[in-house]
């Protein structure tokens, strides 16, 4: 049986260009779309009258949203489309910039991308009918290597290792200089070899303490070398050093509706900061969003109901809905409006508004104590240690206490350890760890009895000590035995008594919907998967925040793409393209 038959490479062919490209490409939908933009609107410098002419903004747009849609991100893959890829030189117009020019003209109209992928939506929005909205984050790796990136804990376990190795190195000089005839140390070390390790040691520790430096002073958690702004997140796949977007995915269309780029390492409070631009554009219109259980936060769930929106966070077991805490405010409402201005006076009066009355279950006033904080002069009210230096603290933690120095945010634990800052609770404690510190602690049985791997300790703002309960110490025993109040033993270091003061709140018990929180997942994580997988965009190759959150607007108005046109079809979605 014979092959199929191929072509006659030395035949001459005529045909336009036109016609090599596929009647219903994505290419052509991409074309029409950026030809019918104003580009002033989106591109900072304009033609010069004089010197070589510069490329069409036109053409680099296009030739950047075809790579989102196709997986070619580099500026070095997107100036080799441009010569070898037909689509490519179709939608250019045969021109061919080299990878610098391309990535100049990225670096100079970055922020521009977002405008283009909310153009999109806004052709795109005539011919669909919205749904309700579900967001999610997810992590994509940073263009920083782990290596490249300390945390507190990091840094103090990295200079407490060059410490020990430089103290060695020192040893081994002094036992050479004791050993004058001895011509090698029995490590097989020589002298030129010793203290080259010495210098090296000295100046990495030199350098770390630097960093160390710059963090304190700065009161950043984390520092990264190459990407400021990146920060080491846990995913699925252990930690990376990358960003959380977040994304607004609509219901009914799978289409993303807008993102917002952060480098928070959780989700919480990011309900409202990633509604907010659906919220200016759908004016008084209710809105619904659904989101997982990492993004239940009091505060942020208040904030979407007092702006129009119903926030369907899924709760934890047991519970089928949250007990929110509103400050009073006496005030004429009118419960029919679906306004933000009147649902914020009607639940801060204590009433439910009619666009609430299926999620709002109860609400009422009701008179509470509250604590009040007397306002000090700044030298006064600032909060210090009651043991002065960091060796007096230290002193006092080997006695049994874990001591907390407020002006470095740190704890001293019993075995003079230092343990950081891991995260704030709700309730606004501070919780205090250093897992590599326990690990190694050979008195771990004194101080840690629980099921966990290392000791996390938890202290309020006020609070500046707490005593070791397993620490075989007698007052601290007999500290622990007698106060039945832990906060009893509280040292505050300001000598005040509380006063407290009766104020007015709204409690109400908010009941999220089950039927829009069991669709979340199926919602969030697709357009998430195609990203990652059928685009091959799992990571970002520019760094800083701002740069980002232009590549990552790139990826997404490519996903809408190819999203809108299987759900229009070709000939509607060139329809809505060519609209200006």
């Amino acid at each position: 049986m014979a092959y199929v038959k191929t072509f006659d490479r030395n035949q001459i062919m005529m045909c336009s260009w036109d016609m090599l490209v596929a009647p219903d490409s994505a290419a052509r939908l991409i074309n029409a779309f950026v030809d019918s933009l104003d580009m002033i609107q989106y591109t900072k410098k304009q033609p010069a009258s004089e010197g070589r002419p510069s490329y069409d903004p036109a053409s680099m747009y296009k030739l950047y949203i075809y790579g989102s849609r196709n997986g070619i991100y580099s500026s070095r893959k997107l100036a080799k489309a441009c010569k070898v890829n037909i689509e490519v030189k179709w939608m250019i117009g045969g021109v061919e910039p080299d990878f610098r020019t391309i990535s100049d003209f990225m670096k100079e109209n970055i922020d521009s991308l977002k405008k283009i992928f909310h153009e999109f939506n806004r052709r795109v929005s005539g011919a669909v009918e919205w749904g309700f909205t579900s967001i999610d984050g997810s992590k994509f790796a940073a263009n920083n290597s782990k290596n490249s990136n300390f945390t507190k804990n990091k840094l103090d376990d990295r200079i407490q290792w060059l410490n020990a190795h430089t103290n060695e190195y020192l040893r081994i000089l002094r036992e050479m200089d004791e050993q004058e005839d001895a011509e090698e140390t029995p490590e097989q070390l020589t002298r030129e070899l010793v203290e080259a390790k010495l210098k090296e040691a000295q100046e990495r520790l030199a350098r770390y303490q630097e960093y160390q430096r710059i963090m304190e002073e700065s009161g950043a958690s984390q520092l990264s070398l190459t990407d400021a702004d990146a920060r080491l997140m846990k995913s699925k796949n252990g930690f990376a050093v990358a960003y959380n977007p977040q994304t607004a995915v609509d219901s009914r269309t799978h289409l993303i509706r807008d993102f917002n780029m952060t480098n928070q390492v959780t989700d919480h409070g990011q309900l409202m900061p990633t509604m907010k631009g659906i919220r200016a554009e759908s004016g008084d219109e209710i809105l619904e969003v659904t989101a997982d259980k990492g993004y239940e936060k009091a505060e942020d769930l208040i904030e979407c109901l007092e702006n129009g929106i119903i926030p369907h966070v899924i709760t934890d077991d047991g519970q089928d809905g949250y007990e929110l805490e509103l400050s009073y405010e006496e005030a004429e409402a009118d419960t029919t409006s679906s306004s933000p201005e009147e649902l914020k006076k009607c639940l801060h009066s204590g009433k439910v508004p009619k666009a609430y009355k299926d999620v709002i279950s109860s609400i009422e006033v009701k008179e509470v104590r509250h604590m009040v904080k007397e306002e000090k002069p700044e030298e006064e009210g600032k909060e210090r240690s009651i043991y002065g230096t960091q060796e007096e603290m230290r002193e006092r933690a080997k006695e049994g206490y874990f001591v907390r120095d407020p002006e470095r945010n740190l704890v001293y634990c019993p075995n003079g350890e230092i343990l950081r800052q891991k995260s704030i609770k709700k309730n606004g404690n501070i919780r205090y760890s250093n897992k590599n510190a326990c690990k190694h602690c050979k008195f771990r049985n004194q101080c840690y009895r629980g099921k966990g791997e290392w000791k996390e300790v938890d202290f309020t703002k006020d609070r500046l000590e707490r005593p070791c309960r397993y620490w075989p110490k007698k007052e601290t025993a007999e500290a622990e035995t007698n106060s039945e109040d832990p906060e009893a033993t509280a040292t505050t270091g300001a000598g005040s008594k509380r006063k407290f003061e009766k104020i007015k709140i709204v409690k109400l018990f908010f009941k999220p919907s089950l039927e829009k929180m069991a669709k979340r997942m199926c919602l969030s994580e697709h357009p998430f998967g195609t990203i990652k997988r059928a685009m091959g965009a799992s990571c970002f190759l520019r760094k800083g925040l701002r740069n980002v959150a232009g590549e990552f607007a790139l990826f997404c108005l490519g996903y809408n793409i190819e999203r809108a046109k299987n759900l229009l079809g070709f000939e509607k979605m060139m329809e809505l393209m060519n609209q200006a």
